[in-house]
């Protein structure tokens, strides 16, 4: 097992929280069942004393949380039919579908782009550890569009550099609930995890620097099909920020409305992508077509406004 340890001191600000909340707003990919239950087995300390998880925090509280992870395990490479649109010695593009999850997790199984690609590409970064190889960045499951791999570590800390100086190019088609009035827009809002529901994302003070642009594309009579260019990168921040304003991804099942959800999952594409390359430094953009299901949909609705 490896043990991550992890030490915070309370501010005045933290005063009067429970233990449990205080560290679940710092650990944002924990749930609250699962720190409450390191808690109960005495994996919390509170100024190097066990605590309860109704234990009231106090100004300069010193807090660690130990935490046993897993040993990462070796993945099989599984043949896919993998569209790869660029390929060099240092990275590569690949144009994910709808449907597939990006690196191995709690019950995906072994049919994730991860293992497909070790059954294309010969050599993977290793920044990241044996569970996602190559994986510079994500995008979600029902999500479907172009994806940056690193096949080694000198090129992966370059591009993930690049994302983190909003330096590379990330641009998205979305199909959204309503009729978007303005031309553009910029939200600037911070997103982190819901109080409410561990699993889904929102905007909160609490949260990260969350900045998304949009440009209005075409207006139908009930949806407007979008282009969104990302500042910054938080998970689900698109369909975050689109249902914050208002405007929610058609077909998203979390955070759409629950009588709309697609089979395809939410109409979401991530269609251009740019980025200097490490190697050569020369500026590379990349397009995807939008997948067959989102085209027709958008042909259907050209239709009934005839």
């Amino acid at each position: 097992m490896q043990t991550n340890k992890h030490s915070f001191k309370a501010l005045a600000e933290d005063e009067g929280k429970r233990l449990d909340l205080f560290i679940t707003e710092k650990l944002i990919d924990f749930s609250r069942s699962r720190i409450q239950k390191l808690i109960i087995e005495e994996f919390v300390l509170v100024n190097n004393q066990k605590a309860s998880n109704n234990y009231r925090i106090q100004e300069n509280d010193s807090i660690i949380v130990i935490i046993e992870e897993a040993k990462e395990y070796e993945i099989k490479a599984v043949p896919m039919d993998l569209k790869i649109i660029y390929e060099d010695e240092n990275l590569c593009v690949v144009d994910k579908p709808s449907g597939l999850v990006v690196h191995p997790g709690a019950g995906t199984g072994e049919d994730t782009l991860v293992h497909g690609l070790l059954a294309q590409i010969e050599d993977l970064s290793g920044i990241k550890g044996t569970i996602r190889p190559g994986i510079v960045h994500r995008i979600d499951k029902d999500t479907s569009g172009l994806l940056m791999v690193a096949k080694n570590d000198l090129a992966h800390e370059i591009l993930s550099e690049q994302l983190a100086n909003k330096s590379a190019k990330r641009a998205y088609i979305a199909l959204v609930h309503g009729s978007i009035s303005h031309q553009a827009g910029k939200i600037n809002a911070p997103i982190g995890r819901s109080s409410d529901d561990r699993k889904k994302m929102t905007v909160t003070e609490k949260g990260k620097e969350a900045v998304t642009h949009f440009t209005v594309l075409k207006r139908f009579n009930n949806f407007t099909l979008i282009e969104c260019q990302l500042e910054t990168g938080r998970t689900h921040q698109i369909r975050v920020h689109l249902n914050y304003i208002g405007f929610p991804v058609y077909g998203d099942p979390v955070y759409g409305p629950k009588k709309q959800v697609s089979k395809n999952g939410q109409f979401l594409h991530a269609k251009t992508l740019g980025f200097t390359h490490p190697k050569t430094k020369e500026y590379l953009e990349f397009n995807s077509e939008l997948p067959n299901f989102f085209q027709e949909f958008i042909s259907e609705l050209e239709k009934s406004e005839l």
